[in-house]
């Protein structure tokens, strides 16, 4: 096994860092919440100082085990869990046919994910029962056994409504890391999110406590027996107030995990290094081809990226692409387009090229309302971020490149042709996607006997799927990716505008800008059609 190198050394030590400086901070907003809520509660007891700091690092230990379940399944991968059949199949195959084939490394990844969010829900029970028992310990009963009866039934409603915000958590998928599309300083989003992460608190904390106490009442357990009217509301009050702030606190450090995890980090050595001078780009690099696919790490290496392409802030880093030998561009042009090249493959495959007429017309006769179908496009299409970032940053090299680029490599290289082929290919795959005709027409039948552009007709033949898909949740996540794609090929067919204009009457658009290969999605005519549409700025 060969060493790590630097970059991968240093890779690992910003995530280190990133989580350190996560688990430091968020103490402090912890310790507020505990001391607030001891203030609240004191005029129902008389809390020793020793109880009081016992009880103080019993609801920081349990904090840090919600915070530590929070970092294994935050992830900015849109994960999607395979069904509880398909989860326990492999092993029952193992069990009995010990010769079957082993499970796939796909459902690896999705059973391991599986595992992790188990794990958080169980976590996060144990979590509010250690939290519940802390905050409330603090109250100090004068009777022994009442202390610790009161201290047992409150334990276990804590354990309820952890796993009640657990299981919320998981399903409403809220451990998706989802960056902010302006970067603005931790201080400032963190402040921000305070209002809406106490409205949620308290919303949670008000169901929480209703379903505690009615689960509670009706299980059977040893500890339903009675106490005092005066004990009985003044455990419920103290409830209702520990759980709202155990939310509290767990909702502020949702936020600031979301926060510190999705600040922009420079994979790039100090500016004036030898590093700098000799090959600033490896860390980058580095990041985006050995890391894993769904790590944050690659995230964070796309989005810097995708900054030092679009703003003129670290402008040595971006002139470091266009070196001479040209083998940086092609790598950095290479790890973007490969995300766009999956999409456009995964929606070829599933929904037939528009220009296969079996596979058109089996796709036509399929049933509409195929779940399974649903949900093989739902996790690529939720992954609209990284998708974003890959189109954006290719187009803003293309157009970088006619002004920036002294040496032609991204003309010489082919990666031009690459980026508009592999553009146009997903934007097409997606349209069809959307149940948009991507049909090839004749110029005939687009120019009329004077030369005017006639609008098309619509043939009245609708894909059933797609048009049931356009009031599904997919369609807007369609759209928006399809957004994004338009505006990336209109910033390249801007830039090189007259050029193209020019190679569009010679007859040599397709051999400048269109690659000789079989695209992912359609045919090169398609392509050429629709860079032609671009090129009279007609397509919307």
């Amino acid at each position: 096994m060969s060493p790590p190198t630097s970059s991968s050394s240093s890779s690992d030590v910003l995530l280190k860092n990133k989580f350190l400086g996560y688990l430091i901070w968020q103490s402090i907003p912890s310790s507020l919440i505990f001391f607030f809520f001891s203030l609240t509660t004191s005029s129902f007891h008389q809390t020793l100082f020793s109880s009081l700091f016992i009880s103080f690092l019993t609801f920081h230990f349990s904090n840090l085990i919600f915070s530590f379940s929070l970092s294994f399944i935050s992830s900015p991968y849109p994960h999607r869990l395979p069904s509880p059949f398909a989860f326990a199949s492999p092993f029952l195959r193992f069990l009995f046919l010990p010769s079957a084939l082993p499970p796939s490394p796909e459902f690896r990844l999705r059973a391991k994910a599986s595992l992790c969010f188990v794990f958080f829900v169980v976590a996060s029970g144990l979590s509010a029962a250690v939290s519940m028992c802390g905050l409330i310990g603090i109250g100090g009963f004068e009777d022994g056994w009442v202390w610790v009866w009161v201290f047992g039934r409150v334990g276990l409603r804590g354990f309820f409504v952890g796993l009640m915000f657990g299981l919320h958590y998981v399903f409403m998928r809220r451990w998706i890391l989802h960056f902010p599309i302006i970067q603005r300083p931790p201080y400032f989003n963190f402040k921000m999110g305070i209002p809406s992460a106490s409205r949620r608190a308290f919303q949670l904390s008000a169901v929480a406590f209703l379903f505690s106490a009615i689960l509670l009442a009706i299980l059977p357990h040893p500890l339903g027996g009675s106490i005092a009217t005066r004990g009985f509301f003044t455990e419920q009050i103290l409830f209702s107030i520990g759980t709202f702030a155990i939310f509290l606190c767990w909702e502020v450090t949702h936020h600031l995990h979301l926060v510190l995890h999705t600040k922009r980090s420079v994979l790039a050595p100090p500016k004036g290094s030898a590093a700098a001078e000799t090959n600033p780009s490896e860390h980058l690099l580095s990041a985006l081809e050995e890391s894993n696919p769904t790590s944050l790490l690659r995230y964070l290496a796309y989005l810097d990226l995708c900054m030092v392409s679009e703003n003129n802030v670290d402008t040595w880093r971006r002139a470091a692409f266009f070196e001479e030998t040209g083998e940086t561009y092609k790598r950095v042009i290479a790890v973007c387009l490969r995300p766009l090249e999956h999409l456009a493959s995964t929606l070829g495959e599933g929904l037939g090229n528009s220009v296969d007429k079996p596979a058109q017309l089996s796709n036509q006769l399929s049933s509409p309302t195929d779940a399974q179908l649903d949900s093989k496009y739902l996790e690529p299409l939720d992954n609209f971020q990284l998708y974003a970032w890959c189109s954006r940053t290719v187009a803003s090299l293309t157009a970088c490149s006619r002004k920036e680029d002294k040496f032609g490599v991204a003309q010489l290289s082919g990666s031009n042709a690459a980026v508009i082929s592999t553009l146009l290919s997903c934007l097409l795959a997606v349209e069809n996607f959307m149940g948009k005709k991507t049909n090839l027409q004749s110029p005939n039948q687009l120019l009329g006997p004077a030369g005017i552009r006639w609008a098309t007709v619509n043939s009245g033949r609708v894909d059933i799927a797609a048009s049931k898909r356009r009031n599904g949740p997919m369609n807007s996540k369609a759209y928006a990716i399809a957004d994004v794609l338009k505006t990336s090929i209109y910033q390249v067919v801007s830039a090189f505008h007259d050029e193209m204009l020019a190679g569009a009457k010679a007859s040599l658009l397709d051999k400048d800008w269109i690659t000789s290969d079989k695209p992912l999605f359609g045919t090169r005519e398609m392509l050429i059609q629709k860079l032609r549409i671009f090129l009279d700025f007609r397509a919307t």
